[in-house]
């Protein structure tokens, strides 16, 4: 029946303990003490209403602070298992009921439950005494009723298995008495029933059985062994019953507790009063001791959270054999002797920079063993920082973010927790705490420049780095790790990236190609830094790219033009005054800047002293008076140099007729061009037979050889005229563009007729090549060299300089005119005749 209200009890303990858990997160389970290791507590996974999956990946585990772990967690399984043998009476001593507590953690986000385990006592001691026999010296005397006290027996279990009853045999002279005390303990008295007789039994022997409640039950014996003395009939009578005394934690040792007393009405040895203390199941012997006169005395190290009051059991004993007792209350008072202690429960020391305000971090546990104002603690943590520690629970504070964290700003913070007691002095104790705050890609590369401008030097050699552009990520690790990325466009119709590339780790930029300065002279491109992150952030740079000039072109002379057959030749009458205009040389250099600033110099000439050329505009000009002495043939080298470094230069010969009239000329220039005529014919009959050729054999380049045919027919009209003229060509102007002088020939088309007087000049005619030339197969016939149609910004240059040449054009046409009429009325007679 007991043990049957026993489980009864357990079990309504065990569901209203549940119930309050589903309310306060607590669980709490029974079991027995002994049992054997990884025996089933409890499946905590099912009682807490946690996946078992969840156990593992929230990294579940148990604390339980400085005690020793009985009870481990099998995630796997969700059980509570018994990790090592559990003594209770090793854990609890007399302590009931005896349980175990601790936490089970779960992390992300931090949860804890309280478990507590109730250690249910097995009846696996048997009652003992300390002493094996013990011995009394009574009196004859001792009337009816006289009481002895006895040892008591020590059984380490509790409740009905621990100690019950105690049997004395034999009865003949003695009976058991068992007082019960207020710490549920009894105190065991042997009654005197009947006098003793020393006569006739001087020695006696009994037997003490302490048995206790278990199944099966146990027992222990002690013997006692009885003296009989002669007539000591008064036992010592203690002052008072119950002595109460205060003493404080940590006093020295020898302090006087208090005194007791005791007094016996016998004489001399019989009223001698001996005092012990006859505690047994405590440490209370080995904290107090009692001298002769009755003092108790300190002799341990006393402390509060250790034990907050004693109870001693003082003996007062005669020489008789008789004795009283009486007890002694100590109550301990709490000094302020220990300092908070301070536990962080979770080992996390990485936060992510883009956690919410309110995220708890960590959780303390604060633990003073003191009491009242001496354990009450309030904690703080040091100031300006994004975090803040509240209070959750009794002896728990949780570390939790305040406000938004940047890594960039602080990438990691040392929070010192200080934890202060109220007491009298104030004890105090602190932690730092590191938290490093992990990083998140939040910034976007940023170009130490929005647009950058690099130069290089036309001609250069493809893969030569033109200069680095550079962008820098405030992020920390593979999001600051910023690659370079060419953008996709295009330069006139061509992609970008067949003109440079871009290093994507360094930024360096390479011409992919060799650039011409005369076909590109700039061009634009973007560059886009992009970051390592998930997702990646990234920024835009223009990059401009300038083409500088080099000094790659040598002067192209565009007038006089030189040509193989045929003698250009330009007149000079004998009259012509200092400074008279003979022509002008023409070049353009298609570098720009001072590559095409071009200047002019006579280099060879017939006559050194009778032309000078213009240093920078190219004009031939007589310097002095021409005389009747001076040659008819001037043959005049004229070099075109350039201002590069190194610079470059052409050459260009002009051929200048000295004379009045026509037939001087030709006279003279008869000889000069004699010898050509026969390559000339050849040159003929060779282009005539290859076209035929041609067009017998290759029909398939018929377009072909009509274009040669074509510019064959355009040849010959240069043989068409049988006028000897000399032509003039205009002077050239350089432009002022920065591109060199006029990029075509402005030409000038002399139209005669029969009659002089409807002769006409055309000008503006820009990009035609008109020539006068002399033939030496000719009969005197005038001959017009072949028009190239030119481009109409030639057209444009050409006509600018028409106005300055119409009045040197106008001279010379009017020496034609009177030529030709010469030679009609020459003809004229030579038919009358």
């Amino acid at each position: 029946g007991l043990t049957i209200r026993s489980m009864r009890r357990q079990v309504l303990l065990c569901i209203s303990v549940f119930f309050l858990s589903s309310i306060f997160g607590q669980v709490s389970y029974s079991i027995n003490e002994e049992m054997s290791t990884a025996s089933i507590v409890g499946n905590i996974a099912q009682d807490l209403g946690l996946d078992v999956n969840k156990l593992k990946s929230r990294n579940a585990r148990i604390y339980s602070g400085d005690k020793r772990e009985y009870i481990e967690l099998n995630k796997d399984r969700g059980l509570l298992l018994i990790k090592e043998r559990i003594d209770r009476e090793g854990l609890c001593a007399q302590t009931t009921p005896c349980s175990l507590h601790f936490q089970i953690i779960l992390e992300n986000p931090i949860e804890f439950y309280s478990i507590i385990v109730e250690i249910i006592d097995v009846n696996d001691n048997p009652p003992t005494f300390e002493k094996s026999e013990i011995h009394f010296r009574i009196s004859e005397s001792a009337v009816t009723g006289s009481k002895f006290d006895l040892e008591r027996a020590v059984d380490s279990d509790v409740g009905i298995n621990g100690l019950q009853n105690y049997l004395l045999k034999p009865t003949d002279h003695f009976a058991l008495k068992l007082h019960n005390q207020a710490d549920g303990s009894k105190n065991v008295e042997m009654i005197l029933q009947k006098p003793l007789d020393r006569e006739k039994n001087e020695h006696m022997s009994l037997i003490l059985t302490a048995v206790d409640g278990g199944e099966p039950q146990m027992s222990g014996t002690m013997q006692i062994l009885i003296t009989v003395l002669d007539a000591n009939d008064n036992a010592p009578i203690f002052t008072q019953p119950v002595y109460k005394a205060t003493v404080a934690e940590n006093s020295p040792k020898n302090t006087v507790v208090t005194t007791v007393s005791a007094s016996d009405a016998d004489y001399g040895s019989n009223g001698r009063i001996t005092y012990s203390i006859r505690n047994t199941l405590d440490d209370v012997r080995h904290m107090f001791e009692v001298n002769e006169d009755g003092d108790v005395k300190l002799i341990g190290n006393i402390d509060y959270e250790k034990a907050r009051n004693y109870q001693i059991n003082v003996r007062a004993i005669d020489d008789g054999g008789l004795t009283d007792s009486c007890k002694v209350i100590v109550d301990v008072m709490d000094v302020n002797d220990n300092k908070p202690l301070i536990k962080v429960m979770s080992k996390s020391n990485l936060v992510s920079e883009d956690v919410k305000s309110n995220t708890v971090v960590t959780i303390i546990n604060i633990q003073d063993q003191d009491s009242d104002e001496n354990g009450r603690v309030q904690c703080v943590i040091n100031e300006n920082i994004p975090f803040s520690l509240k209070s959750t629970t009794n002896n728990f504070y949780s570390l939790v973010t305040d406000s938004d964290l940047d890594r960039e700003r602080a990438s990691e913070y040392n929070i010192t927790v200080t934890c202060s007691d109220e007491g009298v002095p104030s004890l105090s104790s602190s932690v730092t705490l590191t938290l490093q705050i992990s990083d998140v890609n939040d910034n976007a590369p940023v170009f130490e420049k929005s647009s950058y401008e690099a130069y290089i030097v036309e001609n250069n050699t493809p893969g030569l780095s033109i200069f680095t552009v550079k962008a820098r990520d405030a992020d920390w690790n593979q999001n600051a790790r910023v690659s370079y990325i060419l953008e996709d466009s295009s330069v006139n119709g061509v992609p970008v990236s067949s003109y440079v590339s871009v290093s994507a780790d360094s930024g360096v930029i390479h011409a992919v190609r060799s650039f011409d300065y005369e076909q590109i002279k700039d061009f634009h491109f973007r560059v886009k830094a992009q970051d390592g992150g998930s997702p990646p952030l990234s920024s835009i740079a223009s990059v401009k790219i300038l083409i500088q000039d080099q000094n790659d072109n040598v002067p192209q002379v565009l007038y006089p033009v030189q040509t193989g057959g045929s003698l250009v030749a330009e007149i000079v009458p004998r009259s012509a005054e200092v400074g008279y205009l003979v022509t002008k040389v023409v070049a353009v250099d298609v570098d720009s800047g001072q590559n095409a600033w071009l200047s002019y110099k006579l280099q060879k000439a017939t006559d050194r002293a009778l032309f000078e050329v213009g240093l920078q505009n190219g004009e031939i000009r007589t310097v002095r008076q021409v005389t009747d002495k001076d040659a008819v043939k001037q043959r005049l080298t004229v070099v075109v140099e350039d201002n590069g470094q190194p610079s470059r230069s052409a050459t260009v010969n002009v051929n200048v007729a000295v004379a009045d009239s026509f037939p001087e000329v030709l006279s003279e220039f008869t000889d000069f061009t004699q010898d050509k005529e026969y390559n000339d014919n050849l040159t003929f009959y060779l282009v005539l037979a290859l076209a035929v050729v041609s067009f017998l054999f290759i029909t398939c380049l018929v377009v072909i050889i009509s274009v040669k045919i074509c510019r064959w027919r355009q040849s010959r009209i240069l043989y068409q005229s049988n006028l000897p003229v000399i032509p003039y060509y205009p002077p050239r102007y350089s432009d002022t563009l920065g591109t060199g002088t006029l990029p075509h020939v402005c030409n000038y088309e002399v139209c005669r007729t029969t009659d002089s007087r409807k002769s006409d000049c055309k000008f503006g005619r820009a990009g035609s090549q008109n020539v006068l030339i002399m033939d030496p197969s000719s009969t005197g016939t005038m001959q017009r060299i072949q028009k190239v149609r030119p481009s109409p910004a030639a057209v444009g240059q050409c006509e600018s300089v028409s106005q300055q040449t119409f009045n040197s054009t106008s001279h010379h046409l009017g020496i034609l005119e009177r030529e030709r009429d010469r030679r009609k009325t020459h003809n004229s007679d030579s038919q009358v005749h």
